[in-house]
């Protein structure tokens, strides 16, 4: 097994949305440093087709389960942590976006987005938090977006989420910061993703634009003038992980090439 470290060995992640996109590039990133890794998402399928392409780079676990139900959350932590230990590094990835203009945005929408954006960091956090404080060591990475930072047009459920996980992710990270436990927050800007995908074609669909015309419009709004890849993203969460990384806390690191500073 090549590692490109052991500098995480013997430490459990575990990573919501793991097995596609951000955050499958996290589990990937992870397992290349010594990590045992458990793969959440809704998408049971998905998650034994992603283990069975990283079981080559290390231990990789799968749990199926919905951020948003509480019960499920609780259960999945509990048997991943039968498996693999203590969970030391959460990496709450798990996203989804619905694009509407306000006034389009029912109750429905708006609780969709907050359930897995916001409660989904909520009730993963709550649940992997106190045997990292027991231990007097442990990393809480929110992967949130720069939606998360600013302002976009017709997301405002999606944006008001993101804001939400920062502010939580500034709240928790003074609530434990002389105990061992770091939480920080990624924010990526357009990043090559299934959400991506979906605005793509979101915006072909509406406008009437091809899709190579839509994909340069979001990454327009990068000034490196392209989009993100998930490496990069996973490249600045496992940074965040790592033992000498100690000292970052409360921070929301744009991953965006300069489109927020």
């Amino acid at each position: 097994m090549t590692t490109l470290s052991s500098t995480l060995a013997g430490k459990h992640a575990l990573v919501t949305g793991g097995a596609r996109g951000i955050g499958a590039a996290c589990a990937r990133a992870l397992l290349l440093r010594g990590a045992r890794v458990t793969l959440a998402g809704r998408d049971a399928a998905a998650l034994l087709e992603a283990q069975r392409d990283m079981n080559a780079l290390g231990e990789v676990g799968v749990e199926a389960l919905d951020v948003a139900d509480e019960a499920a959350v609780q259960g999945a932590f509990a048997r991943a942590a039968e498996r693999f230990g203590r969970i030391d590094i959460l990496i709450n990835n798990a996203g989804q976006a619905e694009p509407a203009t306000f006034l389009k945005t029912d109750a429905a929408l708006w609780q969709r987005m907050l359930a897995v954006n916001l409660n989904g960091v909520f009730h993963c956090t709550q649940a992997a938090l106190p045997a990292m404080l027991e231990a007097k060591w442990g990393r809480v990475v929110n992967v949130a977006s720069t939606a998360g930072l600013v302002g976009y047009r017709y997301v405002s459920a999606y944006v008001a989420a993101k804001h939400g996980a920062v502010g939580l992710t500034r709240a928790l990270a003074l609530e434990v910061a002389a105990k061992g436990v770091t939480v920080n927050a990624v924010c990526p800007g357009y990043t090559e993703t299934d959400i991506v995908r979906a605005a793509v074609a979101n915006i072909v669909a509406k406008t009437g634009r091809s899709e190579e015309q839509a994909r340069a419009e979001l990454a327009g709004a990068n000034p490196q003038q392209r989009l993100v890849q998930c490496e990069e993203v996973a490249n600045a969460v496992v940074w965040l992980c790592l033992p000498e990384s100690s000292a970052m806390n409360g921070q929301a690191i744009a991953v965006a090439g300069g489109e927020v500073m």
